[in-house]
């Protein structure tokens, strides 16, 4: 499979829309407090998405249901933009907005359900996208990358602002479906979730595989930023060993060293940059929507 896509359509594949003004006054259902505005609103969380689509369909399940039930051949890089911006929506949105890009995607995910196929990791296993336990997995994907992405890229996050932002987090995952039986309690509950989904249900089926394929291929024709190569190396960044392995994405010591280098120099100038360009503009929209003025 082979898809080669024009500049400006990798572009928008993965750049959300931006967010209209909304109700004044209304902070939404995260609101500045904490560390949720501060993390999120950086571009620079872009850099765990490719990490976090492979994350996301390492689970057979999740594979089974996007191999079947979305239009990845055609728009492979789509789901990166569309869970961005509804991500984006629900953190930055007012209230109404973000209830609003919840409610599109449970009319999407209510038909998503089927069986996978035998021998990809789950045994022919059923599934269906509103289950808790899969939107679950999704959601932990959207902390790592962002916690990993900012800490990468921005700054270091301490243990109890990791902490602190998890809980204000939760409000994303109980939008998406995840519920309080399945939430992990804590931050550490968290952690060790993620540890025994690595241990136990993670594989990288042929299915999984296909799907990274076609994100890989539709960036051969992006800018230069964000060709395969750099894809590969954001996504190889952000998985562990096995599943590293699994999709034959190299991590040696010249991807290690390219990688630390990039590190060192964005760090820098992102701070120089002024918010316009660095933060989303889905940030911008809520202080201006909050603010007196």
């Amino acid at each position: 499979m082979t898809t080669r896509l024009t500049q400006g359509r990798v572009l928008r594949s993965l750049f959300p829309a931006g967010l209209p003004s909304g109700l004044r006054g209304d902070p939404g259902v995260i609101g500045p407090e904490g560390p949720v505005w501060r993390i999120v609103r950086e571009k620079a969380i872009l850099a765990g998405g490719p990490g976090a689509l492979l994350l996301q369909v390492a689970h057979p399940l999740v594979a089974a249901g996007v191999v079947a039930h979305s239009d990845f051949e055609s728009d492979p890089l789509g789901r990166l933009r569309r869970t961005l911006d509804t991500l984006l929506t629900v953190v930055f949105g007012d209230r109404a907005q973000a209830e609003s890009a919840v409610a599109v995607v449970a009319a999407v995910h209510a038909p998503v359900r089927g069986v996978s196929t035998p021998g990809d990791g789950s045994a022919g296993s059923p599934y269906r996208a509103d289950d808790p336990e899969l939107a679950l997995w999704v959601y932990a994907t959207l902390v790592l990358a962002a916690l990993g992405s900012f800490e990468d890229f921005v700054a270091p996050v301490g243990a109890d602002e990791k902490a602190a932002f998890y809980e204000g987090y939760k409000v994303v995952g109980r939008m998406f479906g995840v519920t309080e039986e399945v939430m992990p309690a804590t931050y550490a509950d968290f952690e060790a979730y993620v540890r025994r989904m690595g241990d136990e249900v993670l594989a990288v089926g042929d299915e999984a595989r296909a799907i990274a394929r076609g994100i890989f291929e539709a960036t051969v024709a992006g800018p230069t930023w964000w060709s395969r190569p750099t894809m590969q190396l954001a996504a190889a960044a952000r998985l562990p060993p096995g599943l590293r392995a699994g999709y034959g994405l190299p991590w040696g010591r010249g991807r290690r060293g390219a990688y630390a280098v990039i590190r060192r120099l964005v760090r820098p100038a992102l701070r120089l940059m002024p918010g316009r360009v660095r933060y989303w503009q889905h940030f911008r929209v809520a202080r201006s929507r909050i603010d007196p003025a």
